[in-house]
């Protein structure tokens, strides 16, 4: 289906988010990131786009108008880190993690670009942690100052919309979102089988890599679900290196992860991981091998991103608005 309403994409990475609002019909007109990888990545999926390699806090909303007029739609996932409980180093104070912390004042930028634009739908994402209590009603008091006088806190599981992992995540828009879930699960199996017989060279960013001999030792003695190593985070324990069931699920992807395959010894190559998180494959990822499952791990999976956008297509193609005061 094509659409004539229109995208910004801040935060933007690789385009995952995104690749979900072109599969649902949307024109992708902007889209910002200051990681010079994601970027190129992101040129390279959409070249009709505008991809600016910035620092959103150097940029305004007259700027991006200026560049591609303004949109129906802005989208955006700033960084986790200040919020998420898997980080050692995130402030005490939960309010300190939205006002002092550099990176979560990005999240303050996010909201000043929408004033600026007064797109009629927006949808931010981050990880569960950004909706503890204080941190929420401050940035509902951020957003009725920037014009949006409702707001909704959606929490919403990637596997329910047919992504082979899980993820939980928390969608904040003007819209309570209630898109349609699929009618099934989608296994790690079901997701990557039939790489096991690709040709080499076949398939992008499908380059399997022998383990050192050592390290493929201690693999080969995981069992499914199984983890080789643990890290602390802020509140508890987290596995990493851990072997896939086939049958089930896979585990939350995160930048930082690294999955076992279910069958041999070895890493999941760049292209299973991004399977696991709904991609096509013909979404290509540039860089180096570790900022390709960097790319992969930081986005929204795209069979989610769609699910939002299937939604939001059909309420603006009516005309409904819960947008502004």
């Amino acid at each position: 289906m094509k659409s004539s309403f229109s995208l910004v994409d801040l935060f933007s990475g690789a385009g995952g988010f995104a690749r979900g609002f072109k599969q649902a019909g949307f024109r992708i007109l902007l889209a910002v990131d200051n990681f010079v990888p994601a970027a190129r990545s992101y040129k390279a999926n959409f070249p009709e786009s505008v991809v600016l390699v910035e620092d959103v806090k150097q940029l305004s909303g007259a700027d991006i108008a200026e560049l591609v007029g303004e949109p129906d739609v802005v989208i955006g996932s700033p960084p986790c880190e200040p919020f998420t409980g898997a980080n050692p180093r995130r402030m005490p104070d939960p309010l300190d993690r939205l006002y002092k912390d550099p990176i979560g004042q990005l999240v303050l930028h996010f909201i000043r670009i929408i004033s600026d634009l007064k797109p009629r739908i927006f949808v931010m994402e981050n990880v569960p942690g950004i909706a503890e209590p204080q941190i929420r009603k401050a940035i509902e008091r951020e957003l009725r100052h920037a014009g949006y006088r409702r707001v909704f806190f959606n929490v919403l599981r990637a596997e329910d919309y047919g992504t082979p992992s899980h993820r939980v995540r928390v969608f904040i828009s003007n819209y309570k979102l209630v898109p349609k879930p699929s009618r099934r699960r989608i296994t790690v199996w079901e997701a990557i089988k039939d790489l096991a017989d690709a040709p080499a060279g076949s398939v992008l960013n499908h380059e399997a890599r022998p383990l050192p001999e050592r390290k493929a030792r201690k693999v080969s003695r995981l069992r499914w679900g199984s983890a080789m190593i643990y890290y602390r985070g802020a509140s508890r324990s987290l596995p990493n290196l851990i072997r896939l069931h086939p049958h089930r699920i896979a585990p939350t992807v995160l930048g930082s992860s690294r999955f076992i395959h279910p069958y041999e010894d070895r890493f999941l190559t760049v292209r299973e991981q991004a399977r696991l998180m709904g991609f096509p494959d013909h979404h290509v990822f540039l860089g180096g091998r570790d900022e390709q499952y960097n790319q992969v791990g930081e986005a929204v999976p795209v069979p989610l991103a769609q699910a939002i956008a299937e939604f939001l297509l059909e309420k603006l193609a009516r005309g409904e608005d819960e947008t502004q005061s």
